[in-house]
């Protein structure tokens, strides 16, 4: 009766280890249609009311995904990141701001943010306008949200 008992205990220990354990090779392999052919652009932008991204309160924010298609819930995903490819990721360019529109000097900063990965880079960038009109004349579609 001894010997049956270890038998079953041996054959139960033999069955769980099976059942538990993974399937041979699948450990670390990658899934079939997960690889891209494309760089990750995935990145979350905000405008903040003040000159200062971290203690302003967020007053919009939005995602856009570019790879391998627009997509993100900015108003226009295919105009911004065509802007972004144009311009090569440089922000800079995109905040310039239109010469030939008129706006106050009045000082209520509003800042916008970029935070995400750019074409596979880590990007951050942040910008303070010094109202909302000087935010509204630059040039792009990129911060028009």
């Amino acid at each position: 009766m001894r010997y049956i008992a270890r038998g079953l205990a041996l054959a139960a220990t033999t069955t769980l280890a099976l059942v538990a354990a993974p399937a041979v090779g699948s450990a670390g392999a990658a899934q079939p249609g997960t690889e891209s052919l494309y760089a990750p652009s995935a990145l979350v932008f905000t405008v903040t009311a003040g000159d200062d991204a971290v203690d302003g309160a967020v007053l919009r924010a939005v995602t856009l995904n570019c790879t391998p298609k627009a997509t993100g819930t900015h108003p226009a995903p295919r105009a911004a990141c065509a802007e972004l490819r144009a311009n090569e990721g440089r922000f800079d360019a995109i905040t310039t701001r239109d010469p030939g529109v008129a706006c106050t000097k009045q000082w209520d900063p509003v800042t916008v943010t970029a935070d995400g990965v750019w074409n596979g880079k880590r990007v951050s960038y942040v910008h303070t306008f010094g109202n909302a009109c000087v935010k509204n004349t630059s040039s792009g579609t990129v911060f028009a949200f």
